[in-house]
């Protein structure tokens, strides 16, 4: 095992709750976006975009070496960020430029409160793995200082 494993999986976790996080604030950013994307000759309002991860190895050895007792992970990786399938919104505001023939109004699929549940369950697991990673930090300085 490398002396490094552990950051390096606290580091893939890092950049895997970093990237959510970006995403989580381009959705509060875009809560009241009516006109997200064009598709079909009109516009559409913003959906809400969703991180996917996956382990970093998804090999036979690796698997191997997990069930056996001798392996551990070997961090996590953002495989895409898709596009949640939600309805939008409706609101009645017909004098809005956007307004449907019956006055409607598309508003984005996104729940700021939702949002901020995942900001803050990102956010908690960007702490924690950055405790991991110091104390892998520590350790190694302190097996450093057992060699003078």
């Amino acid at each position: 095992m490398s002396m490094f494993k552990s950051m390096n999986i606290s580091s893939s976790a890092l950049t895997a709750q970093r990237l959510r996080m970006d995403v989580i604030s381009s959705n509060m950013a875009n809560v009241d976006s009516t006109r997200g994307e064009y598709r079909n000759g009109q516009w559409e309002p913003y959906r809400r975009k969703l991180v996917e991860t996956a382990p970093k190895e998804n090999s036979f050895q690796s698997y191997l070496q997990k069930a056996s007792g001798n392996g551990f992970g070997s961090g996590v990786k953002v495989t895409r960020i898709k596009e949640d399938d939600a309805p939008f919104r409706l609101m009645f505001d017909p004098e809005h430029p956007d307004a449907n023939e019956e006055g409607y109004v598309q508003l984005p699929n996104v729940d700021p409160l939702k949002e901020m549940v995942d900001l803050m369950s990102a956010s908690r697991s960007y702490e924690a793995n950055v405790t991991v990673f110091n104390a892998s930090k520590g350790i190694m300085m302190k097996t450093l200082e057992l060699g003078k």
